[in-house]
């Protein structure tokens, strides 16, 4: 989730885009690529057209930032032209591929992006390993919810920014962010947490309870309520921990690095977006 120096520069930033900045709107859009392109690969799951996402929505951007009126941040923005752009393309194809298709080399890329933060031998298989895992998990997720997730806990939106993205009502949101937290969490847990025992129902509610609680949703009593009963019980301790252990791996999330040649292409396409801009401005 982007601090508070970071919400300036981007603010400010826009706001030299917006006036006319050439410069400033292609370093605007530059910070982006990388998440653009990390949602487009994941939510069409193929790289030829997470590749179009990107450019498309670079492009709309650029074209399109005289008349962003900053009612919302520009990262909830471009969020929403690279939804849209994802949605044509699903519905061009006849389906997505099943979760149960061989990872491909996008895959691959995403565990080499992971592994290059660490340097010694056994955290790398580590990281490879979870890698592979979290990009399997993300691929079972129905779109609804893997949208939600990438959103949220991937791209650190807020709820409110992620119901502005989707068009839909705020309790829609976390509704389907629980489940695709809980959903998250049974996938990784055999690497999270590999000696866990199987959860009983008890344990499900817990979960969902500490879900909500991270969304803000509880009052200080059902918070303390919950507290107790964890402290007291190991199972739903363990539970919890894996939860915010599957979190904070989402929240870590790497993906694959934008390939040279398409960054190159875009910037291409860009240059001539702005330079038609630049021609527009001057008359």
């Amino acid at each position: 989730m982007q601090n508070g120096s970071v919400k300036k520069d981007l603010a400010s930033l826009t706001a030299a885009a917006r006036s006319g900045d050439a410069v400033a709107l292609e370093k605007l859009l530059a910070g982006f690529m990388q998440p653009v392109y990390r949602f487009g690969l994941k939510m069409c799951r193929d790289g030829d057209d997470a590749q179009d996402v990107l450019q498309d929505t670079m492009l709309a951007a650029a074209k399109g930032v005289g008349s962003f009126r900053g009612e919302s941040e520009v990262g909830t923005w471009l969020f929403t032209i690279a939804r849209r752009a994802c949605l044509r393309r699903r519905r061009r194809r006849r389906g997505e591929p099943a979760a149960s298709v061989p990872l491909d080399e996008a895959v691959t890329a995403s565990a080499d992006a992971l592994i290059e933060r660490e340097r010694h031998p056994e955290a790398n298989a580590a990281l490879r390993e979870m890698a592979v895992v979290l990009d399997r998990a993300l691929a079972t997720l129905a779109p609804a919810y893997r949208e939600v997730l990438l959103l949220r806990d991937v791209e650190g939106l807020t709820a409110p920014e992620v119901a502005r993205v989707l068009g839909i009502g705020l309790e829609a949101v976390k509704s389907r962010l629980h489940r695709a937290r809980l959903a998250m969490r049974v996938q990784l847990a055999p690497v999270l947490e590999p000696s866990r025992s199987a959860a009983g129902a008890s344990c499900e509610r817990v979960l969902s309870v500490l879900s909500r609680h991270i969304e803000g949703d509880l009052d200080a009593r059902a918070c303390a309520s919950m507290e107790a009963h964890v402290a007291t019980c190991p199972s739903c301790r363990s539970a919890c921990d894996g939860l915010r252990r599957t979190l904070a791996v989402c929240s870590g999330y790497v993906g694959a690095a934008v390939p040279s040649e398409v960054q190159h292409s875009v910037r291409e396409a860009l240059h001539h977006v702005i330079e038609e801009w630049r021609d527009a401005s001057s008359v």
